[in-house]
């Protein structure tokens, strides 16, 4: 695929402050990010041709390894306890240079520009860096994908530089052990080490669009799904990760605004992602047919196992992890709602 005209590749990693001689895998398609995986030793197909890859080490989210810089944007305005957790601008300037140093080492990088929201109205640019070409399919499944004509003109808001191979030091670091997530408001800037586990990107979008949003917009965020009936009426279901949300919105009956993550306006309710982050663990055709058809050429499942001999995932199989999961494009669900945005909630469940 070519890269569009308004930045040339090196550029770009000139911009985001890594040197080196990477070659730059920009934009490319989910074919693409495949095909590299597979040949890289990273990950194999399933039967339905969707790509199967294991995070490594951590197969779930590490809350007490999130860390916000307090500064003078936060300082005042966030509520610091233990999940909110504070850390030193210096710790996230040290740690900066360390995994811009180690990207700079690397023989291949995969950069992705996208939005996040998808009300223009709040629309994020964001640039993902990552190291490997699966992380940059997550990143190519969750987020809203541009146009071409979009990228051609294109200036990331907020970066991610996302590295599971670099590992921080906690004695000269600030952090808690080698894995961590860092937000910095002031440098907008997301880095993420020392963890393959996908959803750590994601989750780093929706922690700044819970600050940006209420503080700066007025809008509500959501930890939430959303979907759509024939007459425009709106649902929301409201729960923890792991508890139905991806499920119940999965309605064949109704339009599929968003799985996961929304803001509510003084008008409307829009998607913040352009994918769904599904749990795997005992679905069947029969119990969530969306999902289960869902798991086809384009898709990431994370961390399961195959049936011996054969390449037919077990979804009952937890020895690797009960938080198995498969990320892919909203417009894999034959019901989407287009563009991923609704009226004003008329049903909300708890």
């Amino acid at each position: 695929m070519s890269v569009p005209t308004m930045m040339p590749p090196k550029s770009m990693l000139r911009e985001a402050g890594i040197a080196g001689n990477a070659q730059l895998h920009y934009q490319l398609t989910p074919a693409e990010l495949v095909e590299q995986t597979i040949a890289r030793g990273q990950g194999v197909l399933n039967n339905t041709g969707a790509l199967c890859i294991r995070t490594g080490k951590f197969t779930g989210r590490s809350p007490q390894d999130k860390f916000t810089v307090k500064d003078a944007i936060t300082a005042n305005t966030v509520n610091w306890n233990n999940f909110n957790i504070p850390i030193e601008e210096k710790y996230f300037l040290q740690l900066r240079t360390k995994l811009l140093n180690y990207l700079g080492e690397r023989q291949e990088l995969w950069v992705r520009d996208a939005f996040a929201c998808a009300d223009p109205a709040y629309q994020l640019k964001i640039r993902v860096i990552n190291e490997n070409a699966w992380s940059n399919l997550f990143a190519y499944n969750m987020f809203l994908r541009p146009t071409q004509a979009e990228l051609e003109n294109f200036e990331p808001e907020w970066t991610i530089l996302q590295a599971p191979g670099f590992l921080a030091d906690p004695a000269v670091d600030g952090t808690r052990q080698e894995n961590f997530a860092v937000i910095s408001f002031t440098h907008k800037t997301i880095l993420i080490g020392g963890t393959g586990y996908t959803g750590e990107i994601k989750k780093g979008i929706f922690s700044i669009l819970n600050y940006i949003l209420p503080q700066d917009k007025q809008v509500l965020s959501m930890h939430c799904s959303a979907n759509m009936g024939a007459e425009g009426d709106v649902a929301i279901f409201f729960g923890l990760s792991g508890t139905g949300k991806t499920t119940l919105s999965a309605d064949p009956q109704r339009k599929l605004i968003g799985d996961d993550e929304h803001g509510w306006t003084n008008h409307s309710v829009f998607n913040f992602e352009g994918g769904c982050y599904a749990k795997t663990v005992d679905l069947s055709e029969e119990k969530e047919p969306e999902i289960f058809h869902a798991i086809k050429p384009g898709a990431l499942v994370e961390n399961i196992h195959f049936f011996p001999g054969s390449n037919r995932i077990d979804f009952a199989d937890t020895e690797i992890t009960e938080n198995t999961r498969v990320s892919y494009p909203l417009n894999f669900i034959s019901n989407a709602q287009e563009p991923s945005i609704g009226g004003l909630p008329k049903h909300i469940f708890f």
